[in-house]
Protein backbone atom coordinates (compact mmCIF):
# COMPACT_ATOMS: atom_id res chain seq x y z
CA UNK A 1 0.00 0.00 0.00
CA UNK A 2 1.19 3.53 -0.77
CA UNK A 3 3.04 5.33 1.99
CA UNK A 4 2.65 9.06 2.69
CA UNK A 5 5.11 11.51 4.17
CA UNK A 6 4.47 12.98 7.59
CA UNK A 7 4.29 16.79 7.48
CA UNK A 8 6.47 18.94 9.72
CA UNK A 9 5.23 22.24 11.12
CA UNK A 10 7.19 25.48 11.54
CA UNK A 11 8.36 24.52 15.04
CA UNK A 12 10.04 21.35 13.76
CA UNK A 13 7.43 19.06 15.31
CA UNK A 14 5.88 16.33 13.21
CA UNK A 15 2.23 16.77 12.23
CA UNK A 16 0.21 13.59 12.71
CA UNK A 17 -3.40 13.42 11.58
CA UNK A 18 -5.77 11.41 13.76
CA UNK A 19 -7.76 10.49 10.65
CA UNK A 20 -4.65 9.19 8.90
CA UNK A 21 -3.65 7.00 11.88
CA UNK A 22 -7.17 5.61 12.24
CA UNK A 23 -7.27 4.79 8.52
CA UNK A 24 -4.06 2.77 8.92
CA UNK A 25 -5.56 0.82 11.85
CA UNK A 26 -8.73 0.14 9.86
CA UNK A 27 -6.54 -1.49 7.18
CA UNK A 28 -5.07 -3.96 9.69
CA UNK A 29 -7.65 -6.56 8.66
CA UNK A 30 -6.08 -6.65 5.19
CA UNK A 31 -2.54 -7.36 6.44
CA UNK A 32 -0.78 -10.74 6.21
CA UNK A 33 2.19 -11.32 8.49
CA UNK A 34 4.59 -14.28 8.67
CA UNK A 35 6.04 -14.73 12.19
CA UNK A 36 9.13 -16.95 12.56
CA UNK A 37 10.42 -17.45 16.07
CA UNK A 38 10.65 -19.27 19.37
CA UNK A 39 7.36 -20.72 20.61
CA UNK A 40 6.85 -20.46 24.39
CA UNK A 41 4.03 -21.59 26.67
CA UNK A 42 3.50 -19.05 29.44
CA UNK A 43 2.00 -20.47 32.64
CA UNK A 44 0.68 -18.10 35.31
CA UNK A 45 0.09 -19.30 38.87
CA UNK A 46 -2.13 -16.73 40.59
CA UNK A 47 -2.38 -16.52 44.36
CA UNK A 48 -1.90 -14.48 47.52
CA UNK A 49 0.73 -14.22 50.23
CA UNK A 50 -0.33 -14.07 53.87
CA UNK A 51 2.76 -15.38 55.66
CA UNK A 52 6.44 -16.27 55.46
CA UNK A 53 7.46 -19.92 55.45
CA UNK A 54 8.82 -21.28 58.77
CA UNK A 55 11.21 -23.45 56.74
CA UNK A 56 13.03 -20.59 55.00
CA UNK A 57 12.66 -16.79 54.64
CA UNK A 58 10.40 -17.07 51.58
CA UNK A 59 6.73 -16.15 51.04
CA UNK A 60 4.09 -18.87 51.08
CA UNK A 61 1.81 -18.42 48.05
CA UNK A 62 -1.73 -19.70 48.45
CA UNK A 63 -2.66 -20.65 44.88
CA UNK A 64 -6.08 -19.59 43.59
CA UNK A 65 -5.86 -20.51 39.91
CA UNK A 66 -3.57 -21.27 36.97
CA UNK A 67 -3.69 -20.13 33.35
CA UNK A 68 -1.76 -20.93 30.17
CA UNK A 69 -1.11 -18.48 27.32
CA UNK A 70 0.94 -18.80 24.10
CA UNK A 71 4.06 -16.66 24.49
CA UNK A 72 7.22 -15.66 22.65
CA UNK A 73 6.63 -15.58 18.89
CA UNK A 74 3.07 -16.75 19.53
CA UNK A 75 2.36 -13.66 21.63
CA UNK A 76 3.33 -11.65 18.54
CA UNK A 77 0.94 -13.80 16.51
CA UNK A 78 -1.83 -13.31 19.08
CA UNK A 79 -1.33 -9.53 18.96
CA UNK A 80 -1.72 -9.58 15.18
CA UNK A 81 -4.80 -11.80 15.34
CA UNK A 82 -6.43 -9.71 18.09
CA UNK A 83 -5.96 -6.58 15.95
CA UNK A 84 -7.70 -8.27 13.03
CA UNK A 85 -4.67 -9.20 10.94
CA UNK A 86 -3.92 -12.50 9.23
CA UNK A 87 -0.92 -14.29 10.72
CA UNK A 88 1.05 -17.43 9.93
CA UNK A 89 3.47 -18.42 12.76
CA UNK A 90 6.39 -20.85 12.26
CA UNK A 91 8.30 -22.47 15.13
CA UNK A 92 9.24 -25.56 17.14
CA UNK A 93 7.49 -27.48 19.89
CA UNK A 94 8.35 -30.76 21.60
CA UNK A 95 6.24 -33.89 21.36
CA UNK A 96 5.17 -33.45 24.97
CA UNK A 97 2.30 -32.30 27.16
CA UNK A 98 3.36 -28.64 26.96
CA UNK A 99 3.57 -28.81 23.17
CA UNK A 100 0.07 -30.28 22.96
CA UNK A 101 -1.24 -27.60 25.31
CA UNK A 102 0.45 -24.88 23.26
CA UNK A 103 -1.09 -26.07 19.99
CA UNK A 104 -4.47 -26.44 21.72
CA UNK A 105 -4.25 -22.82 22.93
CA UNK A 106 -3.27 -21.67 19.41
CA UNK A 107 -6.36 -23.34 17.99
CA UNK A 108 -8.54 -21.91 20.75
CA UNK A 109 -7.20 -18.43 19.93
CA UNK A 110 -7.85 -18.95 16.22
CA UNK A 111 -4.16 -18.95 15.26
CA UNK A 112 -3.02 -21.07 12.29
CA UNK A 113 -1.01 -24.17 13.28
CA UNK A 114 0.34 -25.25 9.87
CA UNK A 115 3.80 -23.84 10.66
CA UNK A 116 4.27 -25.85 13.88
CA UNK A 117 7.30 -28.17 13.62
CA UNK A 118 7.35 -31.05 16.15
CA UNK A 119 10.72 -32.19 17.55
CA UNK A 120 10.77 -35.35 19.71
CA UNK A 121 14.24 -34.44 21.03
CA UNK A 122 13.25 -31.06 22.45
CA UNK A 123 11.13 -29.92 25.36
CA UNK A 124 8.54 -27.28 24.62
CA UNK A 125 9.68 -24.10 26.38
CA UNK A 126 7.54 -23.49 29.49
CA UNK A 127 7.85 -20.32 31.58
CA UNK A 128 5.98 -20.48 34.88
CA UNK A 129 5.35 -17.18 36.66
CA UNK A 130 4.00 -17.09 40.20
CA UNK A 131 1.98 -13.91 40.75
CA UNK A 132 0.63 -12.70 44.10
CA UNK A 133 -1.13 -9.38 44.74
CA UNK A 134 -0.35 -8.28 41.15
CA UNK A 135 3.39 -8.80 41.72
CA UNK A 136 5.54 -11.50 40.15
CA UNK A 137 7.11 -13.53 42.97
CA UNK A 138 9.30 -15.94 41.00
CA UNK A 139 9.69 -17.44 37.52
CA UNK A 140 10.66 -20.99 36.55
CA UNK A 141 11.98 -21.77 33.04
CA UNK A 142 11.87 -25.31 31.63
CA UNK A 143 13.43 -25.45 28.19
CA UNK A 144 15.98 -26.88 25.77
CA UNK A 145 18.01 -24.32 23.84
CA UNK A 146 20.09 -26.42 21.47
CA UNK A 147 20.12 -25.25 17.85
CA UNK A 148 17.42 -26.49 15.52
CA UNK A 149 18.36 -29.74 13.76
CA UNK A 150 19.09 -29.74 10.03
CA UNK A 151 16.01 -31.87 9.41
CA UNK A 152 13.70 -29.52 11.32
CA UNK A 153 15.31 -26.49 9.67
CA UNK A 154 14.63 -27.96 6.24
CA UNK A 155 10.97 -28.55 7.14
CA UNK A 156 10.58 -25.04 8.52
CA UNK A 157 12.20 -23.40 5.48
CA UNK A 158 9.95 -25.39 3.16
CA UNK A 159 6.95 -23.95 5.01
CA UNK A 160 8.41 -20.42 4.82
CA UNK A 161 8.98 -20.70 1.05
CA UNK A 162 5.38 -21.81 0.54
CA UNK A 163 3.89 -19.13 2.79
CA UNK A 164 6.03 -16.07 2.05
CA UNK A 165 4.67 -15.14 -1.41
CA UNK A 166 1.24 -14.51 0.16
CA UNK A 167 2.60 -12.39 3.04
CA UNK A 168 3.17 -8.62 3.36
CA UNK A 169 5.83 -8.56 6.10
CA UNK A 170 8.07 -11.10 7.88
CA UNK A 171 8.76 -10.89 11.63
CA UNK A 172 11.73 -12.71 13.17
CA UNK A 173 11.10 -13.12 16.91
CA UNK A 174 14.36 -14.26 18.52
CA UNK A 175 14.17 -15.42 22.15
CA UNK A 176 17.45 -17.33 21.96
CA UNK A 177 15.87 -20.79 22.28
CA UNK A 178 17.71 -22.34 19.32
CA UNK A 179 15.42 -21.68 16.36
CA UNK A 180 17.04 -18.52 14.97
CA UNK A 181 20.37 -19.59 13.46
CA UNK A 182 22.46 -17.95 10.69
CA UNK A 183 21.39 -20.44 8.02
CA UNK A 184 17.71 -19.74 8.73
CA UNK A 185 18.13 -15.97 8.57
CA UNK A 186 20.26 -16.13 5.43
CA UNK A 187 17.63 -18.15 3.59
CA UNK A 188 14.68 -16.07 4.86
CA UNK A 189 16.41 -12.82 3.87
CA UNK A 190 17.26 -14.21 0.43
CA UNK A 191 13.68 -15.28 -0.29
CA UNK A 192 12.20 -12.09 1.21
CA UNK A 193 14.52 -9.87 -0.84
CA UNK A 194 13.57 -11.69 -4.04
CA UNK A 195 9.88 -11.18 -3.23
CA UNK A 196 10.44 -7.59 -1.95
CA UNK A 197 9.03 -8.37 1.50
CA UNK A 198 10.26 -6.36 4.53
CA UNK A 199 11.87 -8.36 7.34
CA UNK A 200 11.62 -7.04 10.91
CA UNK A 201 13.61 -8.49 13.82
CA UNK A 202 12.98 -8.42 17.55
CA UNK A 203 16.62 -9.21 18.43
CA UNK A 204 18.42 -11.31 21.00
CA UNK A 205 21.54 -9.72 22.45
CA UNK A 206 23.94 -12.56 21.62
CA UNK A 207 22.71 -12.95 18.03
CA UNK A 208 23.21 -9.44 16.64
CA UNK A 209 25.85 -10.69 14.20
CA UNK A 210 23.08 -12.64 12.43
CA UNK A 211 20.89 -9.67 11.53
CA UNK A 212 22.80 -7.82 8.82
CA UNK A 213 20.50 -6.84 5.98
CA UNK A 214 17.16 -6.91 7.81
CA UNK A 215 14.74 -4.08 7.04
CA UNK A 216 14.30 -2.93 10.64
CA UNK A 217 15.02 -3.99 14.23
CA UNK A 218 13.30 -3.22 17.54
CA UNK A 219 15.95 -3.58 20.28
CA UNK A 220 15.47 -2.26 23.78
CA UNK A 221 18.09 0.05 25.28
CA UNK A 222 20.13 -2.79 26.85
CA UNK A 223 20.18 -4.83 23.64
CA UNK A 224 21.13 -1.82 21.51
CA UNK A 225 24.03 -0.84 23.77
CA UNK A 226 25.28 -4.45 23.85
CA UNK A 227 25.19 -4.60 20.04
CA UNK A 228 27.04 -1.27 19.82
CA UNK A 229 29.79 -2.58 22.11
CA UNK A 230 29.99 -5.80 20.08
CA UNK A 231 30.48 -3.73 16.92
CA UNK A 232 32.80 -1.01 18.31
CA UNK A 233 34.40 -2.45 21.43
CA UNK A 234 34.08 -1.12 25.02
CA UNK A 235 33.22 2.54 25.50
CA UNK A 236 36.08 4.74 26.72
CA UNK A 237 36.26 5.13 30.53
CA UNK A 238 33.33 2.74 30.90
CA UNK A 239 30.84 5.53 30.13
CA UNK A 240 27.40 4.79 28.77
CA UNK A 241 27.38 5.48 25.03
CA UNK A 242 25.19 8.24 23.61
CA UNK A 243 21.96 6.63 22.35
CA UNK A 244 21.88 8.75 19.20
CA UNK A 245 25.37 7.52 18.34
CA UNK A 246 24.35 3.95 19.18
CA UNK A 247 21.36 4.03 16.85
CA UNK A 248 23.15 5.69 13.95
CA UNK A 249 26.09 3.30 14.22
CA UNK A 250 23.92 0.18 14.35
CA UNK A 251 21.75 1.33 11.45
CA UNK A 252 24.84 1.66 9.28
CA UNK A 253 26.50 -1.49 10.64
CA UNK A 254 23.49 -3.70 9.88
CA UNK A 255 22.60 -2.00 6.58
CA UNK A 256 19.01 -1.59 7.78
CA UNK A 257 16.43 0.96 6.72
CA UNK A 258 15.27 1.71 10.27
CA UNK A 259 15.76 0.89 13.93
CA UNK A 260 13.13 1.46 16.61
CA UNK A 261 14.84 1.53 20.01
CA UNK A 262 12.45 1.05 22.94
CA UNK A 263 13.34 2.96 26.12
CA UNK A 264 10.70 1.93 28.66
CA UNK A 265 9.24 4.92 30.48
CA UNK A 266 11.25 7.25 28.21
CA UNK A 267 9.39 6.12 25.10
CA UNK A 268 11.16 5.27 21.85
CA UNK A 269 13.80 6.51 19.43
CA UNK A 270 13.31 5.88 15.72
CA UNK A 271 16.43 5.97 13.53
CA UNK A 272 16.02 6.01 9.76
CA UNK A 273 18.41 5.64 6.85
CA UNK A 274 17.85 9.27 5.76
CA UNK A 275 19.57 10.37 9.00
CA UNK A 276 16.44 11.42 10.88
CA UNK A 277 16.04 10.54 14.56
CA UNK A 278 12.52 10.74 15.95
CA UNK A 279 11.80 10.87 19.70
CA UNK A 280 8.46 9.37 20.69
CA UNK A 281 7.47 9.82 24.36
CA UNK A 282 5.72 7.01 26.21
CA UNK A 283 1.95 6.68 26.03
CA UNK A 284 1.65 4.46 29.12
CA UNK A 285 -0.61 5.77 31.89
CA UNK A 286 0.09 2.91 34.31
CA UNK A 287 2.71 0.16 34.18
CA UNK A 288 1.83 -3.21 35.71
CA UNK A 289 3.82 -5.64 33.56
CA UNK A 290 6.38 -4.99 30.81
CA UNK A 291 6.68 -8.66 29.78
CA UNK A 292 5.52 -9.02 26.20
CA UNK A 293 5.54 -5.28 25.44
CA UNK A 294 8.27 -5.80 22.83
CA UNK A 295 6.07 -8.43 21.16
CA UNK A 296 3.27 -5.89 20.85
CA UNK A 297 5.63 -3.24 19.44
CA UNK A 298 6.93 -5.39 16.59
CA UNK A 299 3.49 -6.85 15.82
CA UNK A 300 1.89 -3.43 15.44
CA UNK A 301 4.92 -2.00 13.62
CA UNK A 302 4.67 -4.79 11.03
CA UNK A 303 0.91 -4.42 10.62
CA UNK A 304 1.14 -0.65 10.21
CA UNK A 305 3.89 -1.00 7.59
CA UNK A 306 1.80 -3.60 5.75
CA UNK A 307 -1.14 -1.17 5.89
CA UNK A 308 0.88 1.54 4.12
CA UNK A 309 2.20 3.56 7.07
CA UNK A 310 5.49 5.43 6.99
CA UNK A 311 8.05 4.30 9.58
CA UNK A 312 7.21 7.33 11.74
CA UNK A 313 3.49 6.58 11.63
CA UNK A 314 4.09 2.89 12.29
CA UNK A 315 6.34 3.70 15.27
CA UNK A 316 3.79 6.12 16.74
CA UNK A 317 0.96 3.58 16.46
CA UNK A 318 3.10 0.82 17.99
CA UNK A 319 4.01 3.19 20.83
CA UNK A 320 0.32 3.67 21.62
CA UNK A 321 -0.16 -0.11 21.59
CA UNK A 322 2.78 -0.66 23.96
CA UNK A 323 1.36 1.99 26.30
CA UNK A 324 -1.85 -0.04 26.54
CA UNK A 325 -0.33 -3.49 26.99
CA UNK A 326 2.01 -2.53 29.87
CA UNK A 327 -1.10 -1.55 31.82
CA UNK A 328 -2.23 -5.19 31.77
CA UNK A 329 -0.93 -8.02 33.94
CA UNK A 330 0.46 -11.13 32.28
CA UNK A 331 1.00 -11.98 28.62
CA UNK A 332 -1.47 -9.57 27.03
CA UNK A 333 -2.66 -8.24 23.68
CA UNK A 334 -4.31 -5.04 22.41
CA UNK A 335 -7.59 -4.72 20.52
CA UNK A 336 -8.31 -2.33 17.64
CA UNK A 337 -10.92 -0.63 19.80
CA UNK A 338 -8.37 0.03 22.57
CA UNK A 339 -5.84 1.34 20.06
CA UNK A 340 -8.34 3.64 18.35
CA UNK A 341 -9.54 4.96 21.73
CA UNK A 342 -5.94 5.71 22.78
CA UNK A 343 -5.22 7.66 19.59
CA UNK A 344 -8.45 9.63 19.89
CA UNK A 345 -7.67 10.40 23.56
CA UNK A 346 -4.20 11.62 22.59
CA UNK A 347 -5.40 13.72 19.64
CA UNK A 348 -4.39 17.05 21.28
CA UNK A 349 -0.81 15.77 21.61
CA UNK A 350 -0.41 14.29 18.13
CA UNK A 351 0.55 17.54 16.40
CA UNK A 352 3.33 18.42 18.80
CA UNK A 353 4.41 15.29 20.61
CA UNK A 354 7.11 13.98 18.28
CA UNK A 355 10.21 15.99 17.42
CA UNK A 356 12.41 14.85 14.55
CA UNK A 357 16.13 15.61 14.61
CA UNK A 358 18.15 15.71 11.40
Amino acid sequence: MKKTKVAKNSNGFLDFSKERLLTIIQRFSQTRILVIGDFILDEFVWGSVERISPEAPVPVVSVNRESFVPGGALNVANNIRTLGGNVSPCGLVGRDLWGRMLVREMRREGVETGGVIYDANRRTTLKTRVVAHSQQVVRFDREDTQEISNEDLKRLLNHVRRALPEMDVVIIEDYGKGLIVPKLLTEVLKVAKKLKKPVLVDPKEKHFAYYRGVTAMTPNRKEAIAAYIQANGPVENGKKPDLHEVGKTLLKHFSSQAMLMTLGEEGMLLFERDGSITKIPTMAKEVYDVSGAGDTVIAVLAMAMAAGASMKEAALISNHAAGIVVGKLGTATVTSEELISAIIANQPKLKKMVLAHA
